[in-house]
């Protein structure tokens, strides 16, 4: 193993330490495929509610067959160790090369490395994984483990012997990926003599260490780009030249081609240029940096949203200006799918470039890809609608594409589509409906029905979703990512359904999600608890499709790049007579004197109670009394905006993986490790994380300094100003303000497994007054469990282990919530 290299990178070992650098070989991925058969299930409104850890139990033919061939048998090794690329660690204990994969993907990858021990003797190793493993030390073979379960991480200790000086360690991992796969081992040195990590690496250690220390510490230099140039900063320049190569990707939706630039960083060169915004992709973007020098590369991720505001200027003066520029937008400057296609359909932008786009997404559908049904309803609008638009030989492909797909787990296949969460049923079923309805003496081949019974099945089907979606609203409650596929499904309903009473229950549900969007939006833009949330919809306020839904309605917001439902909302505005009621405008973009409280619940028997207070130059959101001391799974709890720049926004939570912009669901931003106990009073919410001892152990702000008009941070106490709005976060220990890596100037955290936050809103005088205030807030907990605040302008504020909340005579009980909702305005200040 060691031929080639002329030095070895050493870093600390303890008893317990996780082996965190590593020499990796390409990951060996082949197509697992079962014999087409039908499943049985439904849309499950509760699937994320994990019963154990972050375990999701749906198990999919693929992987009952996959665990029949492999589980609890040695691995199937593909292939020998050959060196490509290297692992550093970056704050993550493990090896992680999860990402999501839209067929049943066999994936299998080597890693290995050194451990120099002090002397010879016996040392435990503890192995992580979620699939299979096999442990080599000196080349000998140790031991397997192969459980297989699901991304669900098992572990196994080996007793092992290790020589004095260097040992090798070999590890071959590998699983069946279906969709998002946690692919990833953990390594921990339990015990053993006193020892080292020593990767091997060609050229000179100290480059090495040199490469680390500049990705270590890199980060962008904002935290969102809306214009200007994008670059990234280190303050441990390199003292060498390396080649840095940046691969450029949208999130694991994106199909695109990734944008590649090759670059040098020079020796004592601290920033990185890669270009100007304008000439970038827009919407939250992955960086892959690899930093290349002396022969050995290191590569880390970086991401930030890129929004093109300059160029769009503002929003159209009237609702019919805005159809069209909405059009024009996404005809042009989306990302090429079935979603642009419809727009330029729409516009009248036909031709080659359109049909082309049409039949690059064909293959995908066919082959039944997880996420398919986003791309199918959009694709059944074209060829309804336009149909006499598109060139006839992408017509038969498209009827092809059709007729050959799989609607339901019901009939056969051997794919890993999500069927279970509430927005995949509609489209789904949706598709089902109108594929049936536009070939109706046509045989469907994988159900075997006729046009007519298939669009018969999916009619009644789409009609029990309605009944679902009408008594309990959104299973994945207030998310910003699933209201725009909700209306992606609803607005191809309310325009196409063939049946009256479809298109009217539609109707009213669009009205209904827009509505509960500008209840919980301040100024257009959506502040509040969300059930399901990702790095990628938390982190771009600007680009995100619901502030490109807001400027089409109100005129207030950006268009991003990737979309799933707004052109189709511009059509059912200009072709179908779809109306917004006028007065949620002013709902939206609140500017009264007034606060307004806005309480409501969402999913199946009102599993999330949701609050919501805002006024002109503040709103904040939360999930009240949820599950509180569980694991969680992708929710975000709470957020908070100041001000009108859409940017200057905070929401608080305990991270589901250290490493940064990884596909953990949760992940360092998106949902919660543990969710806390929460409660929340105007202008006031208080969060109280206690956390597993193998989570993380710290909880943390999203606290974007350089979008504040004015920012402090002072032991315990943190404040931040955007025009009047101003926020005050009070730890229970004094915050770390991170000032390297990617969050650098953008993150707070707070260490420990038990950790405390107060948040404190206001929006009068300046932001010393504002902080000498409220600066002495603290919560005090009797041995009922009653939390107690003494707050300066609410007075005694009781925060009861029910989940009640009693403050300024009047008492918030959760249970109360309804999923109609209760809007009330209050006299804000005194």
């Amino acid at each position: 193993m060691t031929s080639f290299a002329t030095d070895h990178l050493k870093r600390p070992l303890p008893a317990g330490a996780p082996i965190t650098y590593w020499q990796l070989g390409s990951t060996a991925e082949a197509r697992y495929d079962v014999p087409d058969q039908p499943m049985k299930g439904e849309m499950d409104p509760f699937f994320f509610l994990t019963k154990h850890k972050n375990f999701i139990p749906h198990e999919y033919p693929c992987r009952t067959a996959f665990g029949v061939e492999r589980r609890g048998k040695r691995p199937e090794v593909t292939g020998e160790f050959a060196l490509s690329r290297f692992w550093l660690p970056f704050g993550s204990p493990r090896v992680d090369l999860s990402g999501f994969w839209f067929r049943p993907t066999v994936i299998g990858t080597w890693a290995r490395t050194c451990i120099e021990a002090a002397s010879a003797g016996e040392a435990v190793l503890r192995l992580g994984t979620c699939g299979g493993a096999i442990l080599f030390v000196n080349g000998a073979d140790v031991g397997f483990m192969a459980d297989y379960v699901r991304n669900l991480e098992a572990k196994k200790d080996f007793t092992v012997s290790l020589k004095a000086g260097l040992n090798e360690i070999s590890v071959f991992f590998d699983d069946l990926a279906e969709r998002d796969a946690r692919y990833f081992f953990q390594m921990d040195y339990v015990s053993g003599p006193s020892a080292e990590q020593a990767l091997p690496v060609p050229g000179k250690a100290a480059t090495a260490a040199s490469i680390e220390a500049a990705l270590d510490d890199m980060h962008f230099e904002k935290p969102v780009y809306r214009a200007g140039d994008v670059a990234l900063v280190t303050g441990a320049a390199l003292p060498v030249s390396a080649e840095a190569h940046v691969t450029i990707e949208g999130d694991f939706m994106s199909r695109e081609e990734p944008m590649r630039l090759a670059l040098t960083l020079n020796a004592g060169q601290s920033r990185l240029s890669l270009g100007e915004a304008s000439a970038l992709p827009s919407d939250f973007r992955h960086f892959h940096v690899s930093l290349t020098a002396d022969g050995f590369s290191a590569a880390r991720v970086f991401g930030v949203e890129i929004c093109h505001a300059e160029r769009q200027g503002a929003a159209g003066a009237d609702l019919a200006a805005r159809i069209t520029e909405t059009l024009a937008e996404i005809s042009e400057f989306g990302e090429p799918d079935n979603v642009m296609a419809l727009a330029r359909l729409a516009s009248g932008r036909y031709g080659a470039k359109t049909d082309e786009m049409i039949a690059a997404t064909l293959p995908t559908i066919v082959d039944c890809h997880d996420c398919a049904d986003f791309a199918l309803v959009p694709l059944l609008w074209c060829r309804t609608a336009y149909g006499q638009h598109i060139g006839k030989d992408v017509v038969a492909k498209i009827d092809e594409a059709i007729l050959s797909y799989r609607y339901w787990m019901d009939e056969p296949g051997n794919d890993v589509q999500w069927y279970f969460s509430e927005n995949h049923a509609l489209l789904f079923h949706t598709a089902c409906y109108l594929a049936g309805a536009l070939h109706p003496e046509a045989r469907f081949a994988r159900s075997g029905r006729l046009g007519s019974e298939q669009s018969a099945v999916g009619l009644a089907r789409v009609r029990a979703w309605l009944d679902h979606f009408e008594k309990w609203e959104m299973a994945e409650f207030n998310s910003a990512p699933y209201f725009p596929i909700d209306l992606k499904g609803l607005t191809a309903l309310f325009a196409l359904a063939p049946d009256a009473d479809v298109r009217e229950r539609a109707r009213k549900a669009i009205v209904r999600l827009v509505t509960v969007v500008a209840r919980s939006a301040h100024h257009g833009i959506l502040t509040g608890a969300q059930g399901r949330s990702y790095e990628h919809t938390l982190r771009a306020a600007g680009s995100l499709e619901l502030s490109g839904i807001a400027r089409l309605i109100w005129g207030k917001g950006n268009y991003g790049r990737r979309v799933h439902a707004l052109p189709q909302m511009a059509i059912s505005l200009r072709d179908h007579g779809l109306e917004i009621p006028a007065d949620l405008a002013a709902v939206a973009g609140w500017r009264s004197p007034e606060g307004q409280e806005w309480v409501f619940a969402q999913g199946e028997n009102r599993i999330a109670k949701l609050y919501h207070y805002k006024t002109a130059h503040y709103a904040i959101g939360t999930a009240a009394h949820y599950r509180w001391n569980e694991w969680g799974y992708q929710e975000t709890v709470l957020q908070l905006r100041l001000g009108e720049n859409a940017d200057a926004q905070i929401w608080i939570n305990h991270p589901g993986e250290t490493i940064h912009s990884g596909y953990g669901r949760p992940s360092y931003w998106g949902g919660s490790g543990t969710l806390p106990r929460l409660h929340h009073y105007r202008g006031l919410a208080v969060l109280i994380f206690n956390c597993a001892a193998e989570q993380p152990g710290f909880s943390h702000a999203w606290f974007p300094r350089q979008e504040f008009d004015a920012a402090s941070v002072k032991g315990d106490v943190a404040v931040a100003r955007s025009g009047q709005g101003m926020v005050l976060l009070k730890g229970s220990s004094p915050f770390a303000d991170v000032e390297t890596g990617p969050t650098a100037g953008n993150e707070l955290r707070i260490d420990g497994h038990r950790t405390a936050w107060i948040v404190r809103l206001d929006d009068r005088g300046s932001e010393q007054d504002f902080a000498a205030r409220f600066g002495a807030l603290a919560i005090s907990e009797g041995a009922d469990g009653v939390l107690t605040i003494q707050d300066p302008e609410y007075g005694k504020v009781l925060c009861h282990a029910d989940g009640r909340t009693e403050a300024e005579g009047r008492v918030l009980n959760p249970a109360d919530w309804s999923v109609e909702g209760k809007a009330t305005n209050m006299t804000h200040g005194g």
